[in-house]
């Protein structure tokens, strides 16, 4: 100012205007805006995702209870559970006329517990007592009550409980209940958590200071033994039904009961069927019907027959086959020899179940496979046994020693088997001379809660547990000396299989019993080329037609008795016996023995 003043210049003809320091563009002032925006946005988004709600934040309050009124489901509709149905028939009759028993002062269930395998029908059974009692039908998911918010499982079970009350006579159905009815304080966190809050709140609801005489809670569950200790004593879950995998004749109901709807050819006989089956359970035996449905609809058929059900229990057993992979020369006459090993094995194991069908064609992660189902169900193995499948289960891995003189990845899944039944026959079953009858491990699998500080699993020493390994290891060594030694005895039983694979990929128990028999590699090709078309005509038949080391005797006649007591093998020391050759046939047995016909 004063510089312009001693310049000359008049101050008052200059218009001077003064800038606001604060003043800026329209964008800096909003830029504080957009982030606020951005924020807002992004704490919806999280909030959104951890409700698990697609659009409404308060989703979690939102009943997830389905309610079926008519059910036509009966008990007609489920197969192969006569004991069960006759248990659950008594909890129809309290519901259709409880005066009847009231009268005579008895109590209606309060709750039903069942208890299997899953696939064995348990959600089935509980449709079927609703279907059959015309009552309402309340089923919910026991992972349906546990949020993140605490109170909220507890309010699903009041509100649960108010709805079957209004309701009432009626059935609550809680499938997988152990989401909700583990034990109390075998979490790792604390032990107020919102799942305890939840099974609380089931337990007064049950069986607390309000009566709910027309409501019968039925559950659903396949490890009871985690469940908490207050919820399965009488006044709760006052029965439990075991529902178990059927037996053969269950399986054959079973399978008839799917088949209803289905165009099955006449000549299928679900006897067969159900003897193959054996281990399959109610849901993996109406898998197998709907894969031979889709089979016989791929090949252009109105029905379906024996082939579409044979491919289907191989489906469900092993996966589709793989016949379109690139298999090179000498991994094929590897996998064959492999095969053959179980094959061979198998049959000179007295123990070990019959041979249905050997192939080297890929099915599922196997590079080949070797079928034997049991002629019947076994409730109870023998120490023989289990001794013959680990045996045979090595069969593979001595092959390839004794004619590749090198070996491969492809016995992996033979060696965990293998090491899996070898540490139970030491640690749970007491098979082992060494510890004696003790079990160290328990069968039932590991709840981290549970188990956690817990010494009933592993709580043993160090020198025992030296023990128990180096028992598996002799137990694993004898039966690979063992099937060393057999499959030396019969190499050419084992070359002419493994021939035989390579050209055909694919043979069945008449040709394993020519093998075994000792007929030559052209021999059995001849066999096969005259009969060919005969296992599409009747898989069953050359699929499953029992050997003679597996026919299943009947029981020894009571005047024979006597003259038989001394031939079943007791003794498994004894090299002859652990060979499956009894005393008294060992001079018949080795005359018997199959003249070498090995075509060079």
């Amino acid at each position: 100012m004063v510089e312009l003043k001693e310049a000359g210049v008049d101050l008052t003809k200059v218009a001077v205007e003064l800038a606001d320091p604060n003043a800026g563009s329209i964008w800096s002032s909003l830029i504080p805006i957009f982030g606020i925006v951005v924020m807002g946005i992004l704490f919806f988004v999280l909030m959104r995702g951890a409700t698990g709600s697609a659009g409404n934040a308060m989703s979690m309050n939102k009943n997830k209870t389905h309610v079926q009124s008519h059910l036509k489901v009966r008990f007609s509709d489920v197969a192969g559970a006569e004991e069960e149905k006759e248990e659950l028939a008594e909890v129809v009759e309290f519901l259709r006329a409880p005066r009847k028993f009231s009268a005579l002062g008895a109590r209606i269930p309060s709750g039903v517990l069942l208890v299997g395998p899953p696939g064995t029908g348990k959600t089935l059974f509980a449709k079927a007592v609703a279907g059959e009692a015309g009552v309402p039908f309340f089923s919910v998911s026991g992972s349906d009550f546990v949020e993140m918010y605490v109170g909220v499982g507890a309010k699903r079970v009041r509100d649960l409980f108010d709805m079957a009350k209004k309701s009432q006579p009626c059935i609550i159905f809680i499938d997988e209940i152990d989401a909700v009815g583990r034990r109390r304080g075998a979490g790792l966190g604390g032990g107020h958590d919102e799942r305890e809050q939840t099974l609380n709140q089931i337990l007064v609801q049950m069986d607390g200071f309000e009566s709910n005489d027309g409501v019968i809670v039925m559950a659903a569950t396949n490890r009871a033994d985690i469940l908490d200790p207050a919820l399965l004593r009488p006044g709760r879950f006052d029965r439990q039904i075991n529902v178990n995998l059927p037996d053969v004749k269950g399986r054959e109901q079973i399978l008839k009961v799917h088949a209803r709807n289905k165009p099955m050819a006449p000549d299928v006989n679900f006897k067969t069927v159900a003897r193959i089956t054996a281990g399959f359970s109610g849901a993996e035996l109406a898998n197998l019907l709907n894969e031979a449905a889709i089979l016989a609809a791929r090949a252009g058929k109105n029905m379906i027959g024996n082939l579409e059900l044979y491919d289907g229990i191989n489906k469900v057993l092993m996966g589709p086959q793989k016949k379109s992979r690139v298999v090179t020369e000498s991994d094929k006459r590897c996998t064959a020899y492999h095969e053959a090993g179980h094959a061979v094995l198998a049959c000179l194991c007295k123990h070990c179940d019959p041979v249905h069908e050997v192939s080297i064609i890929p099915r599922g992660r196997a590079a080949g496979y070797t079928m034997t189902r049991p002629e019947t169900d076994d409730n109870d193995v023998s120490y023989n046994k289990l001794i013959d499948n680990i045996c045979m289960s090595l069969g593979g891995r001595v092959a390839e020693e004794l004619v590749i003189q090198d070996v491969t990845t492809g016995a992996s899944a033979d060696l965990q088997h293998v090491s899996e039944l070898a540490r139970r026959m030491v640690t749970q079953w007491g098979m082992s001379d060494k510890l004696g009858l003790v079990a160290y491990d328990s069968d039932q699998p590991v709840f981290m809660g549970m188990e956690y500080g817990n010494q009933s699993r592993g709580g043993y020493s160090q020198e025992t547990a030296a023990t128990i390994d180096a028992e598996i290891r002799r137990l694993i060594s004898e039966a690979h000396a063992r099937a060393t030694k057999l499959l030396k005895e019969n190499r050419s039983i084992m070359d002419n299989m493994s021939r035989v694979l390579v050209e055909k990929e694919t043979i069945y128990t008449e040709e394993v019993a020519l093998l075994m028999k000792g007929a030559s590699y052209k021999e059995v090709i001849a066999y096969m080329e005259e009969r060919e078309g005969t296992h599409q005509n009747d898989p069953f038949r050359t699929a499953t037609t029992p050997s003679a080391e597996h026919v299943v005797q009947d029981e020894t006649p009571a005047e024979g008795a006597a003259e038989n007591a001394d031939e079943t093998p007791v003794v498994m020391d004894d090299k002859d016996v652990m060979f499956g050759v009894k005393p008294k046939d060992k001079k018949e047995k080795t005359e018997e023995k199959p003249e070498d016909k090995t075509e060079e």
